[in-house]
């Protein structure tokens, strides 16, 4: 269901952030665990082993149902497989709902300033040319998880049960609105 008042961060502790690869869910987590003095949890650390190994279903869940049942955190991500553990404890989701352009071009410029730096990602893993030139890439996940991704918002936000959905279509809206829970924490 959508979110119709703006969310209390009082109540609302136990957030999800949802949306497209390259949307901004892990910016908008680190800002939002900040300004509500929850954790901020990192589902991809959580999820990949170094060498890009990525945990089997049953670990995935395993690894992240002890985060699940504290009592406040962000988490930047939600894994088809651990969703069952993690939406029956959430109190909000958020979902980043941007137009591809959007999200596609933050995910290239975010991609080169990694393969640029070789910033350490997913559990101590670094992105390769190779990689990000791959049929299994960020890249390519980002166009076979699209519509699917942006239809799981649209379910979310018209059921009638499950969390509330703050649904944001333009950046602008989810930065203004970012900026005034931080001018209000501020005063």
């Amino acid at each position: 269901m959508l979110l119709d008042p703006p969310p209390d961060l009082s109540r609302h502790r136990r957030i999800v952030i949802h949306g497209v690869t390259g949307s901004g869910k892990s910016s908008m987590a680190v800002r939002l665990a900040t300004v509500g003095g929850m954790p901020h949890i990192a589902v991809d650390d959580l999820m990949w082993r170094p060498g890009w190994v990525q945990l089997s279903a049953e670990e995935q869940v395993e690894a992240i149902r002890p985060v699940a049942q504290d009592p406040a955190w962000v988490m930047d991500a939600l894994w088809r497989s651990t969703r069952d553990v993690v939406l029956p404890r959430t109190d909000l989701v958020v979902a980043l709902d941007y137009p591809r352009r959007v999200s596609l071009g933050r995910l290239l410029n975010r991609t080169l300033h990694r393969l640029r730096d070789h910033e350490e990602i997913c559990g101590g893993n670094t992105e390769s040319w190779r990689q990000t030139l791959s049929r299994d890439s960020i890249v390519a996940w980002h166009f076979r998880s699209f519509e699917r991704k942006r239809h799981e918002i649209a379910a979310w936000s018209e059921a009638a049960d499950g969390p509330p959905v703050l649904r944001f279509t333009d950046p602008q809206a989810a930065e203004a609105w970012l900026r005034s829970l931080e001018r209000a924490a501020a005063a």
